[in-house]
């Protein structure tokens, strides 16, 4: 039993990879998840697509390594956080469509239970902010909208969960309604210091509590699915974030990864120790091993590869999205474009719901080099924006290394400029992928065959180091010319 599955499931596509019991890849499955934009603000997924592409990638990835069913040790399950959805008990069906993280038709609740004082309380307990990226506001909008939902929920005839309880309760056939810790944490509902539903977030939400799910360690046997032609074990779950934190090896308090997929998301870890954030950045469970806690801080950026995206499809004014890197290479150095990517509001530090996207410096001499360049940039420093808040947050951090992975870590433009700006080295694994290497991780250790955090990691292996090389004047120069960009998008 020396083979570990991986099921991905991102924002934009569902991935299975297998892994052998040294953690190096040996057969990857994907398929692109369709996004569904009803109005503006609103993201949503089909929750069949959801539960029927996580099952046909893992058939597919094990059918390519060309080994028995036997061979499975288990199966990790990583996901979009804070993603929501609904559905009965008794059949598994969704109620509606998954709203997606990215989603804000919640943005006036939270202002008003903002300007009503319950901001305090939710950070308190929850170490996050009231903002409708979160999956509590989600959950109320859905039981509210959905004709019946509210006296379903009530009776108990309906489960609430993120990404990783619907894809466990449906590959168990509706016998397992379970989370992990770090799942949990991205509610707003859960007590990060007790480890529990917090029963007055749930009444202050209006959330009933017999549709909460089981909340669960991240490497657990958390039940078994018949739907791969025999019987494998499910033995491990985290949020996207957190398992890429666990595939970067970040175990020790200080060390520090970013990933660039759809978003960005940057976590230092802290230890047990649960440090509070005065610069809008988020407390939360980094994982949950033993019944013990570990915690990070984290900065949440909405938009990064999804911006490269929108150079691709909405601008049209590249093909692919590697190109973007070559376009960077040729821009004028004279030009300082900045491209401000809240199309979806701002995250973190900023935590701005109405802000919006804006191209500023633009000249006549601007054009296609100058816009891929300023969108590239943006990722690093909005990633800059973070790091700066954490160094405020925590004075236990120290100078460190960077890790990087994900689909825009690939961009050696755009990880040299994030290594410059930072004065910082920038280090990108062999193996990418992290969220899935994490979740893979957390299965091994459930079933033995992986060594714990406390030892010497041994799934991490250094693929490049980039090494800053711009002045510490330039690097402050551009710095205050995107904060002053950044400025003229706020709403207030």
């Amino acid at each position: 039993m020396s083979l570990l599955l991986a099921l991905d499931q991102g924002t934009t596509s569902t991935r299975a990879i297998a892994f052998d019991a040294t953690l190096a890849p040996v057969a990857t499955a994907q398929v692109e998840l369709p996004q569904h934009f009803p109005a503006p603000g609103w993201v949503e997924h089909e929750p069949e697509d959801i539960a029927a592409h996580g099952l046909s990638v893992l058939r597919e990835a094990l059918a390519r390594t060309g080994r028995p069913l036997r061979d499975v040790a288990g199966i990790g399950i990583t996901n979009q956080r804070e993603t929501t959805l609904l559905w009965e008990r008794a059949t598994g069906r969704a109620v509606g469509r998954a709203i997606v993280w990215q989603d804000r038709r919640t943005a006036a609740t939270c202002e008003a239970l903002k300007a009503a004082g319950h901001e305090a309380l939710v950070r308190a307990r929850t170490g996050l902010l009231l903002d409708p990226y979160f999956s509590a506001t989600k959950l109320a909008w859905l039981l509210d909208h959905t004709p019946g939902a509210r006296a379903a929920a009530e009776r108990g005839e309906l489960c609430f969960g993120t990404v990783e309880s619907f894809l466990l309760f449906r590959l168990t056939e509706g016998r397992v309604h379970a989370t992990d810790a770090t799942n949990a944490s991205r509610t707003m509902l859960f007590d990060i210091h007790r480890g529990s539903w917090d029963a007055e977030l749930c009444d202050l939400f209006r959330v009933p509590m017999a549709i909460l799910p089981q909340v669960r360690d991240c490497a657990a046997h958390l039940g078994e699915t018949r739907l791969l032609g025999g019987s494998i074990p499910i033995l491990g779950a985290a949020g996207d974030q957190q398992a890429a934190t666990i595939g970067q090896a970040c175990f020790a308090p200080g060390m520090m990864k970013s990933t660039y997929g759809t978003g960005c998301f940057a976590l230092l870890v802290t230890g047990e120790e649960a440090v509070p954030s005065n610069n809008r950045l988020l407390t939360t469970v980094a994982w949950q091993l033993g019944g013990r806690r570990a915690y990070a801080l984290e900065g949440s950026i909405f938009m990064a590869g999804a911006t490269v995206q929108w150079l691709r499809d909405g601008l049209g004014i590249i093909q692919q999205a590697s190109e973007a890197d070559g376009w960077a290479a040729r821009a004028n150095p004279a030009e300082r474009v900045h491209l401000v990517p809240a199309f979806t509001g701002l995250g973190a530090p900023w935590w701005d719901a109405a802000a919006r996207g804006a191209i500023l410096g633009l000249t006549r001499a601007s054009g296609r080099a100058e816009i891929c360049r300023a969108a590239l940039e943006a990722v690093a420093l909005q990633t800059d924006d973070l790091l700066d808040a954490m160094r405020r947050d925590w004075p236990g951090m120290k100078e460190t290394v960077l890790r990087v992975d994900g689909g825009m870590a690939k961009s050696d433009w755009t990880m040299q400029f994030l290594a410059d700006l930072l004065g910082a080295p920038v280090d990108r694994p062999v193996v990418t992928e992290t969220t899935a290497l994490g979740a893979a991780y957390l299965a091994g250790l459930q079933a033995g065959l992986l060594p714990s955090p406390s030892e010497a990691p041994t799934h991490w292996r250094l693929e490049r180091r980039f090494q800053p090389n711009m002045s510490r004047a330039e690097a402050a120069e551009r710095r205050a010319a995107w904060q002053d960009a950044v400025r003229r998008t706020r709403s207030a």
